[in-house]
C-alpha cells in the first residue's frame, strides 16, 4: 500500500515564508507602481531566495491571485440584524469602506492586470457573503434577489468607483443603492 504525504506544512517555515511573502507584495504595491513589481524584488523584501517564490507561486500573476484571495477572504462581517435591507447596508457599507484603503485598490488593481482570473481572487468572497444574507431572508420567509443582481445593483457600482473614478462613496449613496435593490 503506497503512503501519501503532505509535503506543504500549515506552520512552521512554510507559513512563515507565506506571510513574508504575502506582507512583502502588500508593501511593494503599496508603494511602487504594479509594472515595477517583480518576484525577484518580492522575494528581496520577504527574506526569501527567489527560487522560493518561483517554486511556490510560479509566476507573477499566481503570487498575486494568492495574495488577493487570502487579502479578500473573511475580512468583511456578515451582519444578521434580521432585516436584510439593514445586513445590506451595512454589509455595502464595509465593502465601500474596504475600498477606500489605497492598499487595496493597489493589490486590486494589480491581480486585475496580472491576469483574467484576477477579478474571482478579489469577488468570490464578496459573493458568498451576499449569498449567505440573501439565503438566511429567504429561510425567514422573506423575498430575496439572486445573487447575481445584488452583485450588478451593489457591486458593480462600488468597484466601479473605487477602481475607476476615485469618488469618496457616502454611506447615504450606498443605502440609495441598497433601496434600488430591493424595491
Amino acid at each position: 500500500m503506497a503512503v501519501t504525504t503532505n509535503t506543504t506544512r500549515p506552520g512552521g517555515r512554510s507559513a512563515r515564508v507565506r506571510a513574508a511573502v504575502h506582507r512583502a507584495v502588500e508593501e511593494l504595491l503599496a508603494e511602487n507602481p504594479a509594472e515595477a513589481v517583480t518576484l525577484p524584488l518580492i522575494a528581496t523584501r520577504a527574506g526569501v531566495h527567489p527560487t522560493t517564490v518561483y517554486r511556490r507561486w510560479g509566476s507573477l500573476a499566481d503570487l498575486l491571485n494568492d495574495v488577493a484571495t487570502s487579502r479578500f477572504s473573511g475580512d468583511i462581517v456578515v451582519p444578521d440584524t434580521g432585516d436584510l435591507r439593514e445586513d445590506l447596508e451595512r454589509w455595502a457599507i464595509a465593502v465601500a469602506t474596504d475600498l477606500a484603503d489605497p492598499d487595496v485598490l493597489a493589490l486590486m488593481r494589480a491581480t486585475l492586470g496580472a491576469c483574467p482570473e484576477g477579478g474571482s481572487a478579489c469577488v468570490t468572497d464578496r459573493h458568498a457573503q451576499l449569498e449567505a444574507m440573501l439565503e438566511r431572508e429567504r429561510a425567514r420567509g422573506g423575498a430575496a434577489p439572486g445573487v447575481e443582481a445584488a452583485a450588478d445593483a451593489l457591486l458593480g457600482p462600488l468597484y466601479y468607483r473605487a477602481v475607476f473614478t476615485g469618488q469618496v462613496v457616502e454611506p447615504d449613496w450606498v443605502r440609495g443603492l441598497v433601496r434600488a435593490l430591493l424595491t
